[in-house]
């Protein structure tokens, strides 16, 4: 038997018993099983992880189709038919990053469960949410929960590359397959403590990932004779030192501005570094140069030198605003400017049901917890949902046994794991969502 067929195996005779173990339990049996599946991107090979979600969701009853761009790369979409009302997709990927056994504790594939902690790569980005997603809708099922609209389970493909074989993908090619009027997917649920009281953050904007290139000109010439030059190399130094002081133009969006009177400042500087780390990408873009290249002879001034710049803009921010607050910085130097591409940068309102769904039941997790609104300075797919469909996203995963900052350290690093209490929160909360919209 192949490595598939003995993850649905697995996953078949697990699913045969699930009547006889709790939601913490099952959770915890299958992602081991997805761990165990190496979904490395590149190359992906999710159909391993597909394949096993659709064995396990069929025997407890759900829908299930796979949607796939070449057979290796498959996209599950699962359903639970609703009555009309307003459709909930629960979105999350089952990629991941790459990982080196040599810097792990243990082998990033084993799935193995220690100290009340499951490990491997892909614990926490994202495959307890895939595993929490899947065993909330199972279990929903098996309760015969009749929503008023779908709810919809999508376990795609190639988030952390951006290829083309997932959520664009799917969006383009089967819009009907995952069209929703409200998504949960990562990019929250992070607990803090401020000015003494708990909150919890909720994703619902993400940043324009704009990347830049600026080609710096010069005039090549022996490097003995560095006066004889006129170095590119030396003139970029100038242009990223002007980067590396530049304080960008500061805007306050919806969700700044609810997160500042949260905190109670408007000086990010007076907040310690965990808060002023989540405020300060949301009032402005950012930039950090990346890449440089120029000469490939130790005795060659270059004439040329390219440096790349990843940039992150706010929502409703446009390139030609950027670049020209940009270009006043770097001044007048010889150098040409080009943006590289401009995906993302969406936002969703934040008075809705989903919302207050949300909210409720961090309110039953933590009586007196806030929950706080954030725009994340990463990408997530939530924004082909919003720009597809006009889709309310938001992301939020909860997590109390693990603090966020060490959370934020494991993720595509070694030794990533997650406790189970937090994946068993996880999928009591995908749960609750689901029955409090679907009432």
């Amino acid at each position: 038997m192949g490595r598939i067929g003995k993850e649905i195996a697995h996953a078949g005779k697990y699913a045969h018993a699930v009547a006889t173990v709790s939601v913490r339990d099952e959770a915890t049996e299958l992602l081991q099983g997805l761990l165990r599946a190496n979904t490395v991107n590149p190359p992906g090979n999710e159909t391993l992880a597909a394949e096993l979600l659709r064995a396990y969701l069929e025997d407890a009853g759900v829908e299930c189709e796979l949607y796939a761009k070449i057979p290796e790369r498959a996209n599950l979409v699962a359903r639970l038919p609703g009555r009309g009302g307003p459709t909930l997709a629960l979105i999350s990927h089952t990629d991941t990053v790459r990982a080196d056994p040599e810097e792990w504790s243990l082998d990033p594939w084993s799935g193995e469960l220690r100290d009340g902690e499951i490990w491997g790569r892909g614990a926490l980005d994202m495959k307890s949410h895939v595993a929490a997603a899947a065993v909330a809708v199972a279990t929903l099922a098996r309760e015969g929960f009749e929503p008023a609209g779908d709810v919809i389970f999508v376990a795609s493909a190639d988030e952390e590359v951006g290829e083309d074989f997932g959520l664009s993908w799917l969006c383009a090619n089967h819009p009907d397959a995952i069209r929703a009027d409200y998504c949960v997917n990562e990019g929250g649920g992070d607990r803090l403590v401020i000015n003494g009281r708990p909150a919890y953050l909720c994703g619902t904007a993400e940043k324009m990932s704009s990347p830049f290139v600026l080609r710096v000109h010069g005039r090549s010439g022996h490097a003995s004779m560095p006066g004889i030059a006129d170095n590119a190399l030396v003139r970029a130094a100038r242009l990223i030192q002007r980067l590396a002081d530049y304080k960008p133009k500061r805007r306050e969006l919806p969700e700044a501005a609810a997160f500042l009177q949260l905190v109670g400042t408007t000086d990010p500087s007076e907040l310690d570094q965990p808060l002023r780390a989540v405020v300060e990408p949301m009032l402005s873009h950012a930039i950090s140069p990346t890449i440089i290249e120029a000469s490939k002879q130790t005795n060659v001034i270059p004439a040329l030198c390219t440096v790349v710049c990843d940039c992150r803009l706010l929502p409703g921010e446009t390139q030609a605003e950027a670049e020209a607050e940009i270009r006043a910085v770097l001044g007048e130097e010889n150098y040409s400017f080009d943006w590289v591409e401009g995906v993302g940068g969406t936002a969703s309102p934040l008075d809705t049901p989903l919302w207050r769904a949300i909210e409720s039941f961090v309110d039953e997790m933590e009586p007196g917890a806030a929950l706080a609104p954030i725009v994340n300075a990463g990408f997530t797919d939530s924004h082909f949902m919003r720009q597809a469909f006009g889709t309310v996203c938001y992301g939020f995963f909860p997590m109390r046994a693990m603090e966020s900052e060490v959370a934020a350290a494991l993720i595509h690093s070694a030794d990533e794991r997650i406790p189970v209490d937090d994946l068993e929160l996880g999928t009591r909360f995908l749960m609750h969502v689901a029955r409090t919209l679907g009432e």
